[in-house]
């Protein structure tokens, strides 16, 4: 589950650094303040999905995205792991078609889906 957690964690886990965790740099960037503006929202989604222009920090999250899929998210810290689960849930729950469309992308075979599944629920999240 700590991997699909990381899906979206927009800007917190942005720049992998050569120690074992991805860096802190974006950690106090506002995650509500993301989430609940639909401009902002919406561009780091289309840079996920590979439908617009990226920023900095939403090109490096895009690129350590798979890493993070594929490690369990091993070098995430405890508060990246926290906003990635404030993130999910609220794709999750408030606009299931995106999660449709990055869960194709990052998931095609369903197999983090499964994997973590059981996890997720138990965080209430419902995948």
């Amino acid at each position: 589950m700590k991997v699909v957690l990381a899906l979206l964690v927009l800007a917190a886990v942005a720049y992998a650094k050569p120690a074992d965790t991805y860096t802190t740099k974006y950690d106090n960037v506002n995650l509500e303040e993301i989430l609940s503006n639909d401009r902002l929202y919406k561009k780091y989604f289309d840079c996920l999905a590979g439908k617009g222009k990226c920023t900095p920090d939403g090109k490096q999250l895009k690129d350590v995205l798979p890493e993070a899929l594929a490690t369990q998210c091993k070098k995430c810290t405890e508060r990246q792991r926290k906003g990635s689960e404030r993130v999910l849930k609220f794709v999750i729950e408030k606009k299931p078609q995106d999660w449709a469309v990055l869960e194709k992308i990052y998931d095609p075979q369903g197999t983090y889906r499964q994997k973590y599944k059981q996890e997720a629920e138990k965080r209430g999240i419902k995948i």
